[in-house]
């Protein structure tokens, strides 16, 4: 989840319709979603117990809080790329291991119908008002996390463990969607379109590959 899934496609599409310069400093605003998304990440497992209604609003408040904070410090590109990967490492350090939670049950049919036609309506919304809402905050709300939501209330249903633990793969996944950003936003105007988002692809998944070595693995019964 922690792939940038939603906020990626939007990026393409900033680029196309308002150039290069434009979808970098939305890149820049991206970054801050990342911050914003270790809040939701915390603010999550601070309520889990209190059942997942509770939980997201919790989650939702806490990034529209920390969005909205980082929004108006309007922070260098430098201090926000540094602060990403910051605010990633130490809520990961923060939230619970717990112990091993349930299977989830299966999601419903109509989840990845749903997943789809939310995204399309994200990156519709924000490129048809990115002009108005400026490339920052544009690149800002394509990060909330969409599928986060969706797929840490399913394994809610099996336990707040579970959830929690959703939550902490889509920490560790976050690496690899700050590395996309920080290397779009500084290839963009360097390198040209097509070769940034070559590069931004490639530094997600080199990251990401390197983050399944924080993930426990776990051992079977022989």
């Amino acid at each position: 989840m922690g792939l940038p899934l939603t906020s990626g496609p939007v990026a393409v599409f900033l680029v196309l319709e308002h150039g290069a310069g434009f979808a970098a400093a939305a890149a820049t605003g991206s970054l801050a979603g990342t911050v914003a998304q270790t809040a939701f990440c915390l603010a999550y497992v601070a309520a889990v117990s209190r059942g997942w209604p509770v939980a997201l609003g919790a989650g939702a408040t806490a990034f529209v809080a920390t969005a909205a904070a980082l929004q108006r410090l309007a922070l260098a590109p430098v201090a926000l790329e540094v602060g990403a990967f910051a605010a990633i490492a130490l809520v990961l350090l923060v939230m619970p291991r717990g112990a091993a939670a349930r299977p989830a049950p299966p999601p419903p049919r109509w989840d990845l119908p749903a997943r789809m036609l939310i995204t399309t309506v994200l990156v519709v919304v924000v490129t048809g008002v990115a002009a108005t809402l400026g490339p920052r905050l544009s690149g800002l709300i394509a990060t909330f996390p969409v599928y986060a939501a969706i797929l840490t209330i399913f394994a809610h249903r099996a336990g707040a463990a579970a959830a929690a633990q959703v939550l902490r793969g889509l920490l560790l996944g976050l690496f690899a969607f700050a590395g996309f950003f920080v290397v779009l936003g500084n290839a963009l105007e360097r390198v040209g379109v097509a070769a940034a988002f070559a590069l931004a692809c490639a530094a997600a998944l080199v990251i990401q590959a390197g983050s399944f070595v924080l993930v426990p693995r776990r051992r079977g019964v022989g």
